[in-house]
């Protein structure tokens, strides 16, 4: 009875328009006080006590310094000089451009970990570039929303950072490696109904006339933006600094390439980008501690046992679990955000992967690929909001164009649920 008011609360709070962190938080408070009856006060002690264990997370530090990260690689005109080095390198022609914006995106999120903060950055430069060359809004704002979705799994990644705060044998830079090639492998998946619907569609028919930058001169300038993955995870693989502490590295290698490399960013800008760093910072972790609450009731109500007999012996077997999650993952990432799916799912799916005995690397690693997929999915589609904002173009209008890249992106996804060395050679190989 109190199991099904606390997922009934929930939907209810979701449906007035309550935010997620305090849907959570509140439908969680409800289920303890009425647990425990005969001691309220008591019983809702475990509401601070869990609000604050939600918080209390080395690995969790590490989240404000990456979102930070994003904003001063956004305003440092790194984005601006990786294009014109990408297009040096493929020159111009039909095609070009959109392969331009999905490799210069996946090579942001070896520096940002953020979508939203790529597609800005990258919508910002590529976009108007797209519609100087002839491509339409909306497949420019397109291209760079499922582009941007690469960047939570090619490391550093935040999404990664709470999987392992909330499953216990999955360290931080098992995580980071297993995201490496799932991460090439759906930026190569987006490429091609990009180049493909370009040319169909005969797009970029000006792209051809445009100047092709000089490689060596570009090279030069996108040198400082090239290092700076390599000064990230290359520290944390030689054993230099820990994840967390890699994300304070990057933090001060993005402030002395903006302020002193490339002097885009002046002493005013700081207050800006520490502002809109410390907002996004803190929605993200006070949804975080408000899922403890949540999460704290889901245990102690003894709600996850029989979810997870239920589905166990549902008779759909063990790949036929697995297609059920699946799909529950992408319809859930169409309407709440990767965070919120996280803290909400993976408490109920824990059972099911020790049933099972599937790796937690792999299935975080699955995790993230569908989160990714819902950040360009619509109706509640992040990077989609934010590209097509900057291309002025009506979200409706995509979605011709949005649902090649999710097709693409879903078969990427598949593939390594079917061969999990895709997501777990590389973390063996280094000794993760």
């Amino acid at each position: 009875m109190i199991a099904t008011l606390l997922f009934t609360a929930f939907v209810v709070f979701m449906f007035l328009g309550v935010p997620i962190g305090a849907a959570l938080g509140l439908a969680g408070a409800a289920a303890i006080a009425l647990a425990n009856q005969d001691a309220q006060w008591f019983g809702l002690l475990a509401v601070p006590q869990n609000f604050y264990a939600g918080l209390g997370k080395y690995p969790l530090l590490a989240i404000p310094m990456f979102v930070l990260v994003g904003s001063i690689f956004d305003r440092s005109g790194v984005a601006l000089r990786l294009v014109n080095f990408a297009v040096a390198i493929v020159g111009r022609g039909p095609g070009m451009l959109p392969l331009v914006a999905i490799s210069v995106a996946m090579f942001m999120g070896g520096i940002s970990s953020s979508g939203p903060a790529t597609a800005a950055a990258v919508g910002g430069v590529m976009i108007a570039a797209m519609s100087r060359a002839g491509y339409p809004a909306a497949f420019s704002a397109s291209v760079v929303a499922a582009a941007s979705s690469t960047d939570i799994l090619i490391p550093p990644s935040i999404a990664f950072i709470v999987y392992s705060v909330l499953v216990s044998g999955a360290a931080v830079p098992a995580l980071f490696a297993a995201g490496m090639f799932p991460g090439v492998l759906a930026g190569l998946a987006l490429i091609i109904p990009a180049v493909w619907l370009s040319r169909r569609h005969r797009m970029g028919q000006n792209e051809s006339s445009e100047p092709r930058p000089p490689f060596w001169r570009s090279l030069r300038e996108a040198s400082w933006g090239l290092l700076a993955p390599v000064v990230i995870l290359g520290g944390m693989r030689m054993g230099w600094f820990t994840p967390t502490e890699a994300a304070v590295v990057a933090v001060f290698y993005g402030l002395f390439v903006g302020m002193v490399v490339h002097r885009t960013i002046g002493l005013r800008d700081l207050y800006e980008i520490l502002r809109e760093a410390g907002e996004l910072s803190a929605v993200i972790l006070i949804v975080v501690s408000l899922a403890g609450i949540f999460a704290f009731s889901l245990s102690t109500l003894g709600v996850i046992d029989p979810v997870t007999n239920a589905i166990v012996h549902s008779g759909l077997g063990e790949w036929g679990v697995m297609g059920c999650i699946l799909v529950l993952l992408l319809i859930m990432g169409m309407f709440l955000d990767g965070i919120s799916i996280m803290l909400i799912f993976v408490p109920l799916m824990m059972p099911i992967l020790r049933h099972y005995q599937w790796d937690v690397v792999w299935f975080g690693t699955i995790l993230v690929l569908c989160i990714a997929i819902g950040q360009f999915t619509p109706p509640m589609a992040v990077n989609l909001m934010v590209s097509s904002k900057i291309a002025q173009a009506r979200m409706e209008s995509t979605t011709r164009w949005v649902l090649w890249m999710v097709l693409a992106m879903t078969l990427a996804t598949l593939l390594v649920v079917a061969f999990p060395q895709i997501s777990l050679w590389l973390p063996a190989k280094l000794g993760y």
